[in-house]
C-alpha cells in the first residue's frame, strides 16, 4: 500500500508534515511548529494539565465527530493522522473574541499566574463537550471533577471551581463566589443573565480531513518508520516482517502514556506500530458469559461500558476505574498499556488488581497463535513487552445474580481522583451465607510488590469458616506475612496495615451486622452524611473611597492568560540560529571534578559546545547569583561542593537534544583527601559550619527568661522536633533567552522576580559594563520566591553561551532538574524549654534552632529575623534563643513564599499544642490565654505595632468564633468521636502576626498622545495582581483631575514589561509589599503629572466654562510641550516602612483511622487587608497561600538522598494540593479595617500571611489523632502491638497518610480484634 503524507488540523489550519521523527510529541510541534502557544510544558509526564488539547476524530459511519482532551506532551506526532487539534486559543481569542470559558474564568477572578489557565480551560471545554444527557447538561458534580487532574499553584481552586460551577445546570447560582458578572443583592434570574452565554456547539471538525479515508490513509514508513495496521492479520504481518528482517526495537502505541512514567522510553526505537486502529483491539463485546474488552481500548471507554452493564459490581469497578490518573490521561491510555506495564515493569496498576478479582483472563497473540489464560498467570508469566507477544483482548465473566455476593475495591492514594498513585490498592468478592463465607477472592496491589496478588492462602483459610473476631484476627496475622513490599519501598510498614485495613473493612461488617454489608464503610452513622463536593462563601467589602482604587476589578489579561495568548519566556517565536542550553549537575555532595565527557567518546548528536567556569571571559567572574550577603558560583570550579551543583552547561540545537546530552554526560569524580561532607545540622554544628547572622537580621531576646522559668509551675523541657522542605513547584520551570547584541551588548529575557539582579550577575560574570546588558521580564508563571536568585544563574549561564558562541541561546529546565536545583524552605531542628502556669498562662520560652541553609548563604541569614516575627504571635511572657544557620553540602536553600514566617508560626503552635496536652487543657483556650494585650504587643513588637486600633487580631478572634460557630462544631466533634471507631475528628482555630517591611520601589507613568496611558514599575507580574492595582491605582490618581471620561481611564491604561535600563532599581519583588510600593510610586508619578497639567486644565476651564474632556486636554497639553511622563522612586519612611497583618483561621478535618487520609471538611479565615486596593486580588492570594500552607503542612515531602540528591524528581512523586484536597467548605472574609494612616491608601499585604494558618489544619488533624490514640489505649491487651500510646506525641511536618496512620496505629485493627477477643 503506498504510504501517505502526515496530514491534521491545528485550529482549523491545515498541517502537513513530510518526514518527522517518531518520537517527536504533539506539544513538541505545537510549540516549534505553529503560532499557538497556549499549549504549555509544565511536567512532561501527563501529571497537570498545561499541555490539554481536544483531539477530535471523525467517524464516516455515523458522520459523527468525537473529541476528547489529551495530553499533548504524551501524543505522538504521527497518531494525531487524521484528526483536528483544537488548543484554547483556537476555541476563543482576542482577534475573534474570547469563548465564554476565557470570559467566565477571567470574571470569577480565576487565573493568577496565567501558565495554567489554559489547560483548566481546555479540561472544561472537554467535560461540557462529553457531557451526558440532553444538551450536553453538566452536573455540578461533574464541573468540580473537570478539573481534578489539573494543577494550579495560585489560585487555591476555588473560582475555578465556581467557574467550572457556572455552566452546571443543576448549579445553584447563589452558591457561587464572588465575580464580576453579578452584584451583591441582584436576583437570580439577573445572575443567569449577566453570565456570558454558552451554546453548546463542539469545534468544526475541517472539511478537508473529512475527505481522507482512515482505513487507507497509512504513513510512509521511509519517511516517518511508523505503521498502523487495521486488523490482527496486518498486526501479525508487522512483527513477523520485523523478526525476519533482524527486526530492530519496534514500540507498540495506543497514547503513549506510559513514557510519562517510564522516561527512560525516549531512546530511539526503530520502528513505532501504532495498534489504536487495530480493529480486533477497540471492540467491546457483551453476552451472557461476561464482557470482553479490547487491549487498546481506552480507560475512559472502557468505564463508559462498564458503566452501562448491568451489575452494580461492574459499576463499582468503573468507579474505582475513575481514579486512575486523569481525565486526558484516561482518554489515552489504554488498558492493554496498563496491563502490560504492570506485568512486565511492575507499574502500580489499579486494574490488574480490580480485574484479578473479577477472575478476568487475558488472550495473547504470539506466533499468529491466539492463547487465553487467566490473568495471574499472565503476570507471572515472563515479561511479554518487546518480546513478539501482544496482548489482544481482556475476558471478564458474567457476575452471577445472586444476592450472597459481595464486591467492594479499596485504594489509598495521596489523592482521592486528582492524579496520584495509591499506596496499597484491593478488590475482593465474596459469598457469604448466614456469616459463613462460602468461597472468596482477595487481590490486592500496588504495595510493592512485583505486581497485583491473590491472597491464596488467606482465601483457604477464610473458606467454609464462621466469620468471629478470632477467625478475622487469625486471617489479618496471616495476610501481614503474605503482603511483602520490596526493600526500596518507601513505607512497607504502612502498606501492610493498608492491606490488613482493606481486608477489615470488607469482612468486619458482616461479623457485626447480622450479614449486612455497609459498601465498605465501618462507620456509617447518621452524622456523616456526605457532603457537598464543594462549598463557599466570600464576605469581601468593596470600597468607593477612592474610585477604582478599592473595586474588585478583573486581573488585567485574565481572558488572554486563558486563552493562551498571554506570552511567556519560552512562548517568545525562537529564531532560525537559536541554541539551546541544558545544566550538568553534580550527583555528589563534596569531591573533586576530574573531568567531563560523554559515552563512549561520542558528542551525542547537535551538541554544540560544553561550557564551564573554565569558559568565563577572562575579565569576568565565576557568579551566578547575589544578594547582600554574597554571591554564589555559576558553575562548581574544580570542587564540586553539593549534589545539584551546576558543573557545566551543554548547548545543543535544540532543547531535546541538550536535555538527552545533559543526560549521558560522565563526570569523573575524585574524593581522596577531601574531608566529609556536611549533610546534617547536627554534623554542622559538630564542625562548626555557620554563616554569619549580621546583628540587624538577628532580633533581640525579650525579658528575662531566668525569672520567666522560676515563675512557672509547669515546664516541657529539651522537646524536639524538626520541619521538613517544600518546592515551589511554580508551573513554569526556570526558563531565559539570551540574544547577542552589537558592541559586545547582551539582551537577555528572564522568567525572573529580580531583573535588577539577574542584570548585575550577567555583567559581572562577562566582565562587560552594566550599560552593556538589559534584561526584560514581562510575566512570571509562577514564583513564591523560587524565581528570585535561582532565576539568576539560569539567565546568567544562557547568557554566557550567546556571548562565547555569539548566538541566541534559550534554556528551559526540565522539571527534574528544576527540583534538583531548588533548593526550596528551609529545613530545620528546633529545640525548646517552655515555662507556664497550671491556669496555661505562659511565663518563658527557651529556644535554639539549627536551619539547614545548604551550601551558599542566598538569603538564609535573614531566616532569624523572619522565624522570630510570626512566633511572637503570643505573649511568651520572656523569650530567648539561639538560631544558628548551617552551612551543610546541600543545595543552597533559599525564599518561599513567607520564608522562616511559616516555621516560626508553627513552631509557637506546636508549643500551644504541647502545652495544652501536658495541662489537660483544650488548645484553643491556652491560645486564648496567652494573646497579647496591646501592651504585651508593643513589649514583644516595640514600634512596628502601630496605634492601638490597629491591633485588630482580637477582634478577628471573637469575630470569627461566632461566625464559623467555632463552639457549637466542637461540641458535634465530640460526638462525632464519641460515635465512631475508625472516623475521628478534629478543629482548631489559629492566629497570625506577620511581620512586613516595605521597600524603595520605582515607577513611570508616561501618557501618549491619544490620551492612552502607559506605566512601568520596579515590580513584576508574577499572579499577585501587581499590574492589575498599579492599573487601578493610576485610574485613581489621574482621575483627580475630574476631567469628562477620566471616570472611564482604566480601559486606557497598559503596564508594560519591566526592563532593566527603562526603568532602574527595580529590586526584588518579594515580602508580600511589592504591589502596594509599586501603587505607591505610580501615585506619586500622578501627582507629578497633574501639577504639570494644571495650568493647563485651569485655562482650558476658563475657555471651556468649566467642563475639560481628557482627550482635548492631552492634546492641548502636547501643543504646550509638557513633559507627560513623570518618574518617582517610592521610598518609606523608615518609622513605618515595617507593620503587622492579622488573621485568624479555624479548620476542621475528618482522619480516617484506617488509612491515615485526612480531608478538609471546612476551613474559615478571617483576614484584615486594611482597606483592600482590589478585594478580588487580594481574596485569591489569600486562598491561594492558605492552600499552599496545607502542601506544605500536610502532603508535600521534598527529601534528599544519602548524598544530598533531591529524591522528588515530577509530578509522580512531588504532590501539591488539587481540587480534591481543598476544604470542601471555604468561608472567607476579608475585613476592611479602618484608616491605617501609613499604608498606601490604608492598604496591607496579602500575599504571604495567610499561608500561615494553614497551621489550623495541621492542628486539627492533630486534635483528630490525639482521639484516635485515646481510644486505642484500652485495646493493649496483647504487649505485641503496642505501637501507640496517649496524648503526648509530635505531629511531624508534612502530616502525610503514612504519618498520620503510624501515629493512630499501625496495628489498630489488630488490636481492637484483641480486645473484642479478650472482652469475649
Amino acid at each position: 500500500m503506498e504510504g501517505k503524507d502526515l496530514e491534521f488540523a491545528v485550529n482549523g489550519e491545515r498541517f502537513k508534515v513530510n518526514s518527522v521523527d517518531p518520537c517527536t510529541t504533539l506539544l513538541d510541534f505545537l510549540r516549534l511548529n505553529t503560532p499557538f502557544k497556549s499549549v504549555k510544558l509544565a511536567c512532561g509526564e501527563g501529571g497537570c494539565g498545561a499541555c490539554l488539547v481536544i483531539l477530535s476524530k471523525y467517524d464516516p459511519d455515523s458522520d459523527q465527530v468525537k473529541e476528547h482532551s489529551i495530553n499533548s506532551c504524551l501524543t505522538l506526532l504521527c497518531s494525531v493522522n487524521g484528526c483536528s487539534i483544537t488548543t484554547s486559543e483556537g476555541l476563543g481569542n482576542a482577534k475573534n473574541g474570547f469563548h465564554p470559558i476565557h470570559t467566565r474564568l477571567a470574571g470569577f477572578h480565576a487565573s493568577q499566574c496565567g501558565f495554567c489557565t489554559p489547560g483548566m480551560c481546555i479540561s472544561l471545554y472537554s467535560a461540557l463537550s462529553n457531557a451526558p444527557g440532553p444538551g450536553g447538561g453538566l452536573t455540578v458534580s461533574e464541573a468540580e471533577k473537570s478539573v481534578a487532574g489539573n494543577l494550579c499553584r495560585c489560585t487555591g481552586y476555588r473560582p475555578i471551581v465556581d467557574a467550572c460551577k457556572s455552566f452546571a445546570a443543576d448549579v445553584d447560582i447563589e452558591d457561587l463566589g464572588l465575580n464580576s458578572f453579578w452584584r451583591k443583592g441582584d436576583s437570580k434570574e439577573a445572575m443567569m443573565k449577566s453570565l456570558p452565554p454558552y451554546n453548546h456547539l463542539l469545534t468544526t471538525f475541517p472539511e478537508f480531513l473529512k475527505k481522507k479515508s482512515v482505513v487507507t490513509n497509512v504513513l510512509d514508513h521511509s519517511r516517518y518508520r511508523w505503521t498502523t495496521p487495521f486488523s490482527v492479520t496486518e498486526l501479525g504481518n508487522v512483527l513477523d516482517e520485523s523478526a525476519n528482517s533482524g527486526g530492530g526495537s519496534l514500540k507498540l502505541v495506543v497514547g503513549n502514556t506510559g513514557a510519562g512514567y517510564y522516561k527512560d522510553d525516549e531512546e530511539m526505537f526503530d520502528r513505532y506500530v501504532d495498534i489504536s486502529r487495530v480493529s480486533e483491539m477497540l471492540v467491546i463485546k457483551r453476552d451472557e458469559n461476561g464482557v470482553e474488552i479490547g487491549a487498546a481500548v481506552t480507560i475512559s471507554n472502557v468505564i463508559d461500558a462498564l458503566k452501562e452493564e448491568g451489575s452494580s459490581n461492574f459499576k463499582k469497578m468503573a468507579a474505582h476505574m475513575e481514579k486512575i490518573g486523569n481525565r486526558s490521561i484516561r482518554n489515552s491510555a489504554s488498558i492493554g498499556g496498563n496491563l502490560v506495564m504492570a506485568q512486565s515493569r511492575k507499574f502500580p496498576s489499579d486494574i490488574t488488581t480490580l480485574l484479578l478479582a473479577a477472575d478476568a483472563s487475558v488472550c495473547i497473540l504470539n506466533n499468529r497463535i491466539i492463547k487465553k489464560v487467566k490473568l495471574l498467570e499472565f503476570l507471572d508469566s515472563p515479561p511479554i513487552l518487546n518480546s513478539k507477544q501482544v496482548l489482544l483482548k481482556v475476558v471478564i465473566p458474567a457476575w452471577t445474580a445472586d444476592t450472597g455476593l459481595l464486591f467492594e475495591t479499596y485504594r489509598a492514594a495521596p489523592r482521592s481522583i486528582g492524579n496520584a498513585l495509591p499506596y496499597a490498592n484491593a478488590a475482593f468478592s465474596a459469598r457469604v451465607s448466614n456469616q459463613t463465607v462460602d468461597e472468596c477472592l482477595l487481590a490486592f496491589g500496588s504495595y510493592g510488590g512485583d505486581h497485583s496478588i491473590r491472597a491464596r492462602e488467606v482465601e483457604r483459610f477464610l473458606t467454609g469458616k464462621l466469620l468471629s473476631h478470632s477467625v478475622l484476627h487469625e486471617a489479618m496475622c496471616l495476610l501481614r506475612g503474605i503482603i511483602v513490599p520490596s526493600k526500596e519501598t518507601s513505607h512497607p510498614e504502612y502498606r501492610k496495615a493498608l492491606a490488613v485495613g482493606f481486608l477489615f473493612e470488607f469482612l468486619y461488617p458482616l461479623i457485626d451486622n447480622n450479614n449486612g454489608h455497609s459498601n465498605g464503610h465501618v462507620d456509617d452513622p447518621i452524622e456523616s452524611l456526605p457532603l457537598p463536593f464543594l462549598s463557599s462563601s466570600q464576605q469581601v467589602l468593596e470600597s468607593n473611597e477612592f474610585n477604582p482604587v478599592g473595586e474588585a476589578v478583573i486581573k488585567a489579561v485574565a481572558a488572554l492568560q486563558a486563552s493562551g495568548e498571554a506570552v511567556f519566556v519560552d512562548d517568545i517565536p525562537i529564531l532560525p540560529d537559536c541554541l539551546h542550553g541544558a545544566f550538568i549537575y553534580s550527583t555528589e555532595p563534596l569531591a573533586k571534578i576530574k573531568s567531563i565527557s560523554f559515552g563512549e567518546n561520542v558528542t551525542p548528536a547537535g551538541v554544540f559546545a560544553l561550557l564551564t567556569f573554565k569558559d568565563i571571559p577572562i575579565h569576568g567572574q565565576n557568579i551566578g547569583s547575589k544578594t547582600v550577603f554574597g554571591p554564589g558560583p555559576l558553575f562548581a570550579d574544580e570542587l564540586t561542593r553539593c549534589a545539584g551543583q551546576r558543573i557545566a552547561l551543554v548547548v545543543a540545537d535544540t532543547q531535546k537534544h541538550a536535555d538527552k546530552a545533559a543526560k549521558l554526560a560522565v563526570v569523573e569524580y575524585d574524593i581522596k583527601n577531601l574531608e566529609e561532607p556536611i549533610l546534617t545540622v547536627e554534623d554542622a554544628v559538630k564542625r562548626s559550619s555557620f554563616f554569619d547572622v549580621h546583628p540587624m537580621f538577628y532580633p533581640e531576646p525579650v525579658g528575662d527568661v531566668v525569672k520567666g522559668m522560676k515563675e512557672a509551675d509547669r515546664k516541657i523541657l529539651l522537646a524536639e522536633f524538626r520541619l521538613g522542605s517544600q518546592y515551589f513547584f511554580y508551573m513554569e520551570p526556570q526558563t531565559a533567552l539570551a540574544l547577542p547584541d552589537e558592541d559586545n551588548c547582551s539582551k537577555v529575557f528572564s522568567s525572573s522576580q529580580a531583573p535588577e539582579y539577574v542584570h548585575s550577575v550577567i555583567a559581572t560574570c562577562l566582565g562587560i559594563p552594566e550599560h552593556n546588558v538589559r534584561v526584560i521580564t514581562r510575566r512570571v508563571g509562577g514564583g513564591f520566591g523560587g524565581k528570585a536568585l535561582k532565576s539568576m544563574p539560569v539567565a546568567t549561564a544562557c547568557a554566557l553561551a550567546a556571548h562565547k558562541l555569539n548566538r541566541p541561546v534559550k534554556m528551559y529546565l526540565n522539571r527534574k532538574t528544576d527540583m534538583i536545583m531548588a533548593g526550596g524552605r528551609h529545613p530545620m531542628k528546633v529545640t525548646y524549654n517552655v515555662g507556664f502556669r497550671s491556669d496555661g498562662k505562659l511565663t518563658a520560652l527557651e529556644l535554639t534552632m539549627l536551619i539547614d541553609a545548604g551550601t551558599e548563604p542566598d538569603v538564609s541569614p535573614i531566616l532569624p529575623r523572619n522565624i522570630m516575627g510570626p512566633l511572637r504571635k503570643y505573649d511568651w511572657g520572656a523569650l530567648s534563643f539561639d538560631v544558628k544557620v548551617c552551612k551543610t553540602n546541600l543545595p543552597s536553600r533559599t525564599a518561599m513564599r513567607a520564608p522562616g514566617e511559616v516555621q516560626g508560626s508553627y513552631i509557637a503552635e506546636s508549643i500551644i499544642e504541647n502545652v495544652a496536652s501536658s495541662l489537660r487543657m483544650e488548645a484553643d483556650e491556652v491560645r486564648k490565654i496567652n494573646l497579647h494585650s496591646y501592651g504585651s504587643l508593643r513589649k514583644f513588637y516595640k514600634h512596628i505595632s502601630g496605634e492601638e486600633d490597629e491591633y485588630t487580631l482580637p477582634l478577628l478572634w471573637g469575630k470569627l468564633e461566632i461566625s464559623s460557630e467555632l463552639k457549637k462544631r466542637g461540641e458535634m466533634v465530640k460526638e462525632f468521636n464519641r460515635c465512631n471507631v475508625w472516623r475521628k475528628r478534629g478543629i482548631s482555630r489559629v492566629p497570625i502576626v506577620h511581620q512586613v517591611m516595605q521597600r524603595p520601589t520605582p515607577g513611570r507613568v508616561s501618557i501618549l498622545s491619544d490620551g492612552s496611558v502607559v506605566v512601568e514599575v520596579g515590580g513584576i507580574e508574577i499572579g499577585q495582581g501587581l499590574w492589575t492595582k498599579v492599573r487601578q491605582m493610576v485610574a485613581y490618581g489621574l482621575g483627580l483631575m475630574k476631567c469628562n471620561g477620566s471616570d472611564e481611564l482604566i480601559e486606557r491604561i497598559r503596564v508594560v514589561q519591566a526592563d532593566t535600563l527603562g526603568l532602574i532599581q527595580g529590586g526584588f519583588t518579594a515580602g508580600s509589599t511589592t504591589s502596594e510600593s509599586s501603587c505607591e510610586a505610580v501615585r506619586l508619578c500622578c501627582v507629578i503629572l497633574a501639577e504639570r497639567l494644571k495650568p493647563t486644565v485651569d485655562q482650558m476651564m476658563m475657555e471651556k466654562s468649566g467642563s475639560v474632556t481628557w482627550n482635548l486636554l492631552i492634546q492641548q497639553a502636547y501643543a504646550q510641550s509638557v513633559n507627560l511622563s513623570a518618574s518617582a522612586l517610592y521610598t518609606p519612611e523608615f518609622s513605618s516602612m515595617e507593620y503587622l497583618n492579622y488573621g485568624v483561621g479555624v479548620s476542621e478535618v475528618e482522619v480516617d483511622v484506617m488509612t491515615g487520609k485526612t480531608e478538609i471538611l471546612r476551613s474559615d479565615i478571617i483576614y484584615d487587608c486594611g482597606k483592600s486596593l482590589n478585594p478580588a486580588v487580594d481574596l485569591g492570594q489569600v486562598e491561594g497561600a492558605f492552600v499552599q500552607g496545607i502542601g506544605f503542612f500536610m502532603m508535600e515531602e521534598y527529601t534528599t538522598d544519602e548524598k544530598g540528591l533531591v529524591v522528588q524528581q515530577g509530578t509522580w512523586d512531588y504532590k501539591i494540593p488539587t481540587v480534591d484536597t481543598i476544604p470542601k467548605q471555604f468561608h472567607v472574609e476579608i475585613l476592611n479595617t479602618g484608616h491605617h494612616k501609613n499604608r498606601v491608601l490604608s492598604s496591607k499585604a496579602s500575599g504571604e500571611p495567610p499561608l500561615l494558618l494553614a497551621a489550623s489544619v495541621h492542628c486539627a488533624t492533630r486534635s483528630a489523632i490525639r482521639e484516635a490514640r485515646k481510644q486505642s489505649l484500652p485495646w493493649n491487651c496483647s504487649d505485641g502491638n503496642g505501637d501507640v500510646s496517649g496524648g503526648d506525641f509530635e505531629l511531624p511536618v508534612p502530616a502525610t497518610m503514612p504519618v498520620v496512620k503510624g501515629l493512630c496505629g499501625l496495628y489498630s485493627v489488630e488490636k481492637y480484634l484483641e480486645e473484642k477477643i479478650c472482652g469475649k
